[in-house]
């Protein structure tokens, strides 16, 4: 059971949750969240989750080099994807970094977050399908504990503006 969500009551402001990752289509994402947001006086908050390194003793300080890599480029990820969201409607999004498994950091972040309203994914339209987070997602979509746009990722910006 997921929290009540409170982005509708005093001092609170809905939220559109989107994972920020390495695929062609995350630019979808953003690009809808971005301009919904813009239309509806909503924020984004973009997650990147980042895979747990093996903490084995002897090899630690391989470990805090390869996590800090990580770090960086998640950094990184994410200041392209704020300027893009900036770019489209003047948004400056908030940013989260987690590691652990993608589906149990999104939940527990949506759990932390009350204002968090809307789930933004984009679908591949590879022949491998849409993606492992949607093909995921869409297996437990009736447990999820809110709604979830799948932007499909073949649309451009003129389309998704459109439906925005």
């Amino acid at each position: 059971m997921s929290i009540k969500r409170r982005s509708f009551e005093a001092g609170h402001k809905r939220k559109y949750l989107v994972i920020i990752d390495d695929t062609d289509e995350c630019d979808r994402a953003v690009f809808w969240a971005a301009k919904r947001a813009g239309r509806t006086k909503s924020q984004i908050v973009m997650l990147r989750v980042i895979e747990p390194g093996d903490r084995n003793q002897q090899w630690l300080g391989v470990a805090d080099i390869m996590k800090a890599e990580q770090m960086e480029e998640a950094n990184a990820a994410l200041d392209k994807f704020a300027a893009r969201a900036h770019e489209i409607a003047e948004i400056n999004p908030d940013r989260v970094i987690r590691e652990g498994g993608a589906a149990e950091e999104i939940v527990k972040l949506i759990d932390e977050d009350a204002d968090i309203g809307i789930l933004v994914l984009a679908a591949g339209n590879s022949k491998d399908g849409p993606g492992p987070l949607v093909s995921h997602l869409a297996k437990t979509a009736g447990d999820f504990p809110i709604p979830v746009a799948i932007v499909p990722g073949h649309l451009n910006d003129e389309d998704l503006e459109a439906m925005a």
